[in-house]
């Protein structure tokens, strides 16, 4: 599919209008897309359009594209299922000043903000966020619905199961395999245990 084919397909849906899915309208802005290309999902309607962009009900709307722009990993992961319920089917948002190596494949519903990097053989699962200024070094792994927060720094070498929360401004040294559901925040590790 080009480019072209790409913006023919119809909206994308960003589920989500709160200060992240406003980052997401960014990223989409960024790359050549316009408020007719773009619809905002939310349950918790404010405004009837944010930057121009409509805002409707999740269920107002059936199939089209989608991505999830909601931080917490398990709140997305209902709406992504919520959505394929409805006939959705996930796209990627990569913003264009972030940097991907060469063989980097973002799976279905992955989010990579500006300034983020992503190094050489990592794996970014089905709907992970990877926020503005992330970082994520060669090999490491990352299943689906984790979530690096804005400065977030994962070293080479390292898996991250998934929904797997890496606080903003906080490293993780290379090596380690972070469990299911685990939460690393600048001075502790909560849930399922980090080996």
């Amino acid at each position: 599919m080009t480019d072209d084919d790409i913006f023919r397909a119809g909206p994308i849906h960003i589920v989500g209008a709160g200060d992240f899915g406003r980052e997401v309208l960014d990223a989409l802005f960024a790359s050549g897309r316009e408020p007719g290309d773009l619809v905002l999902l939310d349950d918790h309607v404010g405004a009837s359009e944010i930057h121009g962009v409509p805002v409707c009900r999740p269920d107002d709307v059936a199939g089209g594209r989608y991505v999830i722009a909601v931080a917490d990993p398990a709140a997305r992961e209902r709406l992504h299922q919520r959505m394929r319920g409805n006939g959705g089917r996930p796209t990627t948002v990569i913003h264009p000043l972030a940097t991907l190596a060469h063989d980097v494949e973002p799976e279905n519903g992955v989010i990579v903000l500006a300034g983020a990097l992503v190094s050489a053989s990592v794996r970014l699962g089905a709907h992970c966020q990877v926020h503005d200024n992330a970082s994520i070094g060669t090999g490491s792994v990352l299943h689906e619905f984790t979530t690096l927060l804005p400065g977030a720094n994962v070293a080479a070498g390292v898996t991250l199961q998934r929904s797997v929360t890496i606080g903003g401004n906080t490293s993780v040294p290379s090596g380690p395999r972070l469990n299911e559901g685990t939460v690393v925040t600048s001075d502790q590790v909560k849930g399922a245990p980090a080996r």
